[in-house]
């Protein structure tokens, strides 16, 4: 039996903390555990199923010390040191976006491309509107001849934006509620009782970073780069778990009821689809859960039979981050990858 020498870089974050969940939740085999964050962090104590353990300095960690490293900071941080664990022997699965766009890094989901792993000690997680539209888009792509088409609008929660994004919606909340004047600084403006169509930086193209992730990184995990995609990230005040309406037009005829059929046998969807009992997706019931929520299956009225749109939820520090990690190295530890 494999046990592991595990570290999560960022573990005082919103996905290094759920990162940490999800691992004993899974029973991942971990032999110990190390936990890393900023300087300011350090010495900060954690309780764990192995213990408390006190946060160390990520920018001081020794990763011949590790087997297998989470990183969960953003910024360059990676960038500065994914070769240094990477070259003591350590495996690095990377949260950031830092290498999801370089051809030497693999982009992986687990349930889609466990392959592009390959012999590579860096991954990269993808970002995680893709990684909630990714499954049910598969599934589509792979049962009706391929994806013409893909256009997508997102609903993103608060915490999409770190533990600051929650706390701004909870004080401007409260702010507007007692009549007081809005604020903002976390995002451009007052997130409460209010939607926002702007999320990272806008491009050349005038789309947002974030719109052109979700483009990028799907091309890259169905190694099919001629997709035509599109897509409006928009954020809205809601806590957690991240909302999409997506429309697609495939290249054979699709019906409701056999995506409907073929999407309750893929893992990690969950169909809620009952229109009469007023069931389907929201960040209410998708929150905290391992799946994607799809509903709303119906035939899209501009593509007609080979036209299908839907609605999905997912959580986004789960699937969206944490939980997509800790699969990859379950795969990893499926491969041999640590013998």
């Amino acid at each position: 039996m494999i046990n592991l020498r595990v570290g999560i870089l960022g573990a005082t974050g919103l996905v290094g903390r759920e990162l940490l969940k999800v691992l004993f939740d899974r029973k991942f085999p971990v032999k110990s555990l190390k936990l890393y964050a900023s300087k300011r962090s350090v010495g900060k104590i954690i309780e764990t199923p192995l213990g408390d353990i006190a946060i160390e300095n990520a920018d001081t960690a020794n990763y011949s010390e590790l087997d297998l490293a989470f990183f969960a900071i953003g910024g360059g941080w990676a960038k500065e040191n994914a070769n240094k664990a990477t070259s003591a022997g350590c495996v690095v699965i990377d949260n950031s976006s830092t290498f999801r766009y370089d051809d030497k890094v693999p982009l992986v989901i687990p349930e889609i491309n466990p392959d592009a792993i390959g012999d590579s000690k860096l991954i990269a997680n993808p970002n995680c509107t893709t990684a909630i539209a990714s499954i049910p888009l598969w599934t589509i792509h792979k049962n009706f001849g391929g994806l013409k088409k893909v256009i997508i609008s997102t609903y993103q929660a608060a915490s999409g934006a770190g533990a600051g994004g929650i706390e701004e919606l909870e004080i401007e909340t409260k702010k507007a509620l007692s009549g007081e004047a809005g604020g903002s600084r976390v995002f451009q403006h007052p997130i409460a009782f209010n939607v926002i169509p702007h999320i990272d930086e806008f491009q050349e193209n005038k789309h947002t970073k974030e719109e052109m992730k979700v483009v990028w990184e799907l091309r890259k995990i169905f190694s099919e780069p001629d997709i035509k995609i599109s897509c409006t990230c928009v954020r809205i005040p809601v806590k957690r778990a991240h909302s999409e309406s997506i429309v697609v037009e495939t290249k054979k005829p699709i019906s409701p009821e056999k995506i409907t059929e073929l999407f309750e046998n893929t893992d990690g969807v969950l169909v809620k689809d009952h229109l009469e009992k007023n069931l389907y997706p929201m960040p209410l019931t998708a929150s905290g859960k391992y799946h994607v929520e799809v509903g709303r299956i119906r035939q899209n009225l501009v593509f007609g039979e080979y036209g299908l749109e839907f609605f999905v939820c997912g959580d986004q520090i789960l699937k969206g981050a944490a939980l997509n990690a800790v699969q990859i190295a379950e795969k990893m530890v499926e491969l041999g990858r640590f013998e």
